[in-house]
């Protein structure tokens, strides 16, 4: 079996994309409380703050930021990734492994960001980042890190999202 290696940055910022086995489904969004409610277990357990989350159909991708001397973050995927499936009585609904990226600076960050927020309009879901409902942008918005009528850019940083 293969040796991943992960990049392990206590206190570190990163981004991941997590994706069902079937990528024609749309389990996440019908199940979605379930989703909320495995995340929110798994932090209660091992905090972390999300900085960003979006949830489509088949995947997902979020910006975590760890707490200072904690780098486990596997630990928070394999129970979150555990925990959904038990709650809506299925097995085997995600993909092995997921892509995570270990956010370099602050350019990184707002790029990944922008990325999870701008997802849902690129993969043809909503018009406009504040029309999907299953995302972080409003309350991005309402924090002062975004105004309301932002769309985002259809040219996608290169250095942004999961490797092509």
């Amino acid at each position: 079996m293969p040796n991943y290696r992960r990049n392990r940055v206590a206190g570190g910022c990163y981004f991941f994309t997590v994706t069902l086995r079937d990528r024609r489904s749309d389990l996440l969004i019908v199940q979605v409380d379930a989703l909320r409610d495995s995340v929110q277990r798994v932090q209660s357990q091992a905090p972390f703050l999300i900085d960003a989350w979006v949830v489509l159909p088949d995947h997902l991708h979020c910006v975590w930021t760890l707490p200072p001397g904690d780098a486990d973050y596997p630990a928070r995927w394999r129970e979150v990734k555990k925990g959904f499936p038990r709650a809506i009585g299925l097995r085997d609904v995600w993909q092995p492994r997921y892509w995570e990226h270990t956010i370099r600076d602050e350019r990184d960050y707002a790029a990944h960001v922008d990325y999870v927020h701008f997802n849902p309009v690129k993969h043809g879901l909503a018009a406009r980042p504040g029309e999907w409902p299953h995302s972080t942008f409003r309350r991005s918005v309402a924090a002062g890190r975004y105004p309301a009528d932002w769309c985002g850019s259809v040219d996608e940083p290169s250095e942004a999202g999961e490797r092509r």
